[in-house]
């Protein structure tokens, strides 16, 4: 099976008919095969589709990415009624496949890049070969791991002041970390919170100095320091945190509406070690074109962007690295290449 023909919509709708696309045989070799279903896949997979190329898009473990677990979206442009994250994935998904994106819900275990054609396992044991990867495999944010985060996530537990920020207006909020990130946000989520305390493990925050200087100077922000969060309490929403002072032992429970948290983010890199590649901090890297170190093997989204980690840019940048795409087949393929993707 090849997935075409299956009802993936998170919102539960009714399949599409089926199309003679949908019919048709899979090709011994691929045109593309895009590794993800956050926004930078699913729009990768609407402009290959809609250049003709048959996509096939193996999801992950994670249908949707990080923004299938937002509650709300109300920063993405054409939407200004807002949206949650898995509708805005369920439409994505349906337009994907509406232009022939096939679509199999499976994990990627294993990549050959020494191609074209490009091998491809999968955690069920199917093998592939493509003419071109495109990788959008996304990044995880740095958990802290403690009782009662996986449980209120989406429900007061957040690692994206961007995304929801919006929805603390008037309220009393923790940030947890002490780098750039971390007072980035912090300063962000000013414009809605009434307060907002820093938890910090030490004594002095690791963010640059202008930073620091605006964090310090801001009178709604305030620093707890040597200390860490050991759980988060609420029963359907966040209403406070057990600290412990890294210095004395001494535990106390702070009350909170909401809890911000940024330790990191972790790109998902594992396919692409030894094979792409990465800067330092393990993101693979890319040209302006999604061009990673391999010559038909695009990258997009937040496995390459550890700047802005919006779903605007992830989906830009999958339409960028699928026109490179259909570019670099028409290459290898020496055939004409019309300029875009109509």
């Amino acid at each position: 099976m090849d997935g075409l023909n299956l009802n993936l919509s998170l919102g539960g709708g009714e399949p599409e008919t089926a199309t003679a696309l949908d019919v048709a045989p899979r090709p011994e070799i691929e045109n593309v095969i895009i590794i993800g279903s956050g926004p930078a896949g699913w729009s990768a997979g609407i402009y290959t589709g809609r250049a003709n190329l048959r996509p096939l898009l193996i999801t992950g473990n994670e249908l949707g990415g990080q923004v299938a677990i937002t509650n709300e979206v109300e920063n993405y442009p054409g939407f200004p009624e807002g949206l949650t994250g898995p509708e805005l994935v369920e439409k994505m998904q349906t337009q994907a496949q509406k232009f022939g994106t096939a679509v199999e819900i499976d994990y990627v275990t294993e990549i050959d890049v020494d191609g074209p054609p490009f091998g491809v396992k999968t955690a069920s044991g199917k093998q592939y070969k493509a003419n071109a990867l495109i990788a959008a495999t996304g990044a995880s944010p740095r958990k802290l791991g403690v009782p009662g985060e996986e449980q209120l996530t989406g429900r007061g537990v957040s690692y994206c002041a961007t995304c929801d920020g919006f929805f603390f207006r008037g309220k009393e909020l923790v940030v947890v970390g002490g780098g750039d990130s971390s007072l980035e946000e912090t300063l962000f989520l000013t414009k809605f919170a009434t307060k907002i305390r820093v938890v910090h493990r030490r004594d002095q925050l690791r963010a640059g100095a202008t930073l620091k200087r605006r964090a310090e100077a801001n009178p709604k922000i305030e620093f707890v320091w040597n200390s860490i969060v050991t759980r988060i309490d609420g029963e359907n929403k966040v209403e406070s945190v057990t600290l412990k002072n890294t210095q004395t032992g001494e535990v106390s429970e702070l009350r909170t509406d909401g809890v911000f948290i940024y330790v990191g983010h972790l790109p998902n890199n594992q396919l692409f070690q030894g094979k792409l590649a990465m800067d330092e901090q393990g993101y693979l890297i890319t040209d302006r074109l999604m061009r990673t170190s391999v010559p038909g093997i695009f990258a997009a989204g937040e496995i390459q962007d550890h700047r802005f980690r919006q779903v605007a840019t992830s989906v830009g940048q999958g339409v960028a690295a699928a026109m490179e795409t259909e570019k670099y087949l028409a290459e290898l393929e020496d055939r004409a290449y019309p300029g875009h993707i109509g």
